[in-house]
């Protein structure tokens, strides 16, 4: 009996070492040895994370490599989008448009915040309602209605200049941010926000924004409080435009068009966001003929005829009328053209001396900005909106560095002084650093202009009532979806090599 009560005491012991060695391994640094998340050697932290969360209205789109330009005749001989090979990292990009309702609540919110000290910033982020006025057309009750009237929540804002869409960007970033943050129990709902004391990301990162505190996450190196750190992994990467190669590349979704799931082959190339050289429905059933995008059918035929309509919209329809593609995404062909983030140029094609190095997340409208800091180094205070200051960085010093040499390269190599073309805006071009490129055909539009490749311009600064928006997200971490281990990597343990 004392010998089975020996025996099981070091069972006991001996798993306890085990677990122990176990946990220390999994939990302690693998540079020092030192034990994570421990008081007793200073508190440093590594997180269990979990993974990126998905935002409101947010679908991830697998990144890959794809042929990004025109995929139909050059019908406008402009030769502004000359096919090319490109990789683009994964990202998140919204379902649908943002609609009329997503809209004005960003009004409401801006309303309730500043009207009373300064009124004219929910006076700048009003869409222009009048872009629906024509000389020879009564589109006078759209002006009236389409905005505000309940009848069109869910159809697509427009009249929204690339400005005020980047402006939304930022609102909803902060605003899905604090709600993580409500939702995690860490602040508490606080509708009474005003002027520049109301919750802004990178203020509160910062610690220029502490709000209602609810309960605040544990400081191990102290032992008391602290609020929530970016390291921390909780908050999400900010809301944007997305670029012109995301765009297009989301909305080619050619992840459907893979012949198997064991290798990398497509079957078959696409025109449009569907399948198919025409926009009517291909296969064979219920559906069969029925028009997969909004847009003008012909000269004067914008949803066909009485008792059959086709696309059943003489202007923009709801964000969810016609299926979406194989990403999951509603009307990248139609409905509206786009705004995305990049600055227009005609040729899109890159320098020999660059082609090698930058056909991965290709983009145009760099500005690369730093945070405002003081003579010590700290970031100065926020601004009137709550804001944290923002400046250019100073050539002097990026002169010194090998990837890049000026803040501003918006015009790098296309217009500048070692530019072999000039655009002479208002003399021989319309185009200068204003102009912003607009993907995706709209209701006003012919099928050609639905086409992924097609592109046109207009300036940041302008509105139409063909023009709307929709947002993306960087994606962290694995490419795939937090469930990603690095998927094709070989799991088997290599054979060992044979003597000889």
């Amino acid at each position: 009996m004392k010998n089975c009560l020996k025996f099981s005491i070091l069972f006991l012991a001996c798993m306890v070492a085990i677990s122990c060695k176990n946990s220390k391994k999994a939990g302690s640094s693998s540079a020092t040895g030192w034990k994570y998340n421990d008081p007793k050697n200073g508190g440093f932290e590594k997180l269990n994370y979990e993974g990126q969360e998905t935002g409101p209205n947010l679908v991830l789109i697998e990144g890959g490599t794809f042929t990004m330009g025109n995929t139909q005749e050059d019908v406008t001989y402009e030769w502004n989008n000359v096919p090319r090979r490109v990789t683009v990292s994964s990202f998140y990009m919204d379902e649908t448009e943002v609609t009329n309702i997503n809209y004005r609540e960003y009004l409401f919110w801006l309303q309730r915040t500043f009207s009373e000290t300064y009124p004219k910033i929910p006076r700048a982020a009003l869409p222009d309602t009048l872009v629906w006025r024509t000389e020879l057309a009564y589109n006078e009750p759209m002006v009236n209605t389409y905005f505000r009237h309940p009848a069109y929540d869910d159809y697509p804002v427009v009249g929204v200049t690339w400005l005020q869409a980047d402006e939304f960007c930022k609102w909803r970033s902060d605003r899905v941010n604090e709600g993580i943050l409500v939702d995690r129990g860490v602040l508490n709902l606080n509708p009474a926000q005003k002027d520049s004391d109301n919750f802004n990301t990178d203020a509160y990162l910062a610690g220029q924004y502490q709000g209602s505190v609810k309960k605040n996450l544990k400081d191990l190196s102290t032992g008391g409080e602290r609020p929530v750190r970016f390291e921390d992994g909780i908050l999400l990467p900010a809301y944007r435009l997305p670029t012109e190669a995301e765009w297009e590349y989301a909305a080619l979704a050619l992840i459907g068009n893979r012949k198997s799931n064991k290798d990398e082959l497509l079957e078959e190339r696409k025109i449009f966001t569907w399948n198919g050289n025409t926009a009517r429905y291909q296969r064979r059933d219920r559906d069969q003929g029925k028009i997969l995008a909004n847009f003008k059918m012909a000269g004067g035929d914008y949803m066909g005829t009485a008792g059959k309509l086709n696309d059943h919209a003489s202007y923009t329809s709801a964000v969810k009328t016609f299926m979406p593609n194989d990403y999951g995404l509603y009307n990248m062909g139609g409905n509206v053209s786009e705004w995305v983030a990049d600055v227009y140029r005609p040729q899109t094609q890159l320098t020999l001396r660059d082609a090698e190095t930058q056909d991965l997340n290709s983009f145009r409208g760099n500005r690369f900005t730093q945070f405002v800091k003081d003579e010590n180094g700290n970031i100065v205070e926020k601004d009137s909106m709550g804001r944290l200051r923002r400046e250019a960085v100073n050539d002097s010093i990026t002169a010194l560095r090998e990837n890049y040499k000026k803040s501003d390269v918006v015009n790098y190599m296309d217009g500048d002084a070692d530019s072999e073309v000039q655009y002479l805006y208002g003399v021989s071009s319309l185009v200068s650093d204003k102009a912003r490129v607009i993907k995706g055909g709209s209701w006003a539009d012919r099928l050609f202009w639905c086409a992924p490749g097609a592109r046109r311009f207009k300036d940041e600064d302008k509105a139409d009532m063909t023009i709307g928006f929709r947002c993306a997200m960087t994606r962290v971490g694995g490419p795939v979806g937090n469930e990603d281990t690095g998927g094709n990597n070989f799991k088997r343990k290599p054979k060992a090599a044979k003597r000889r």
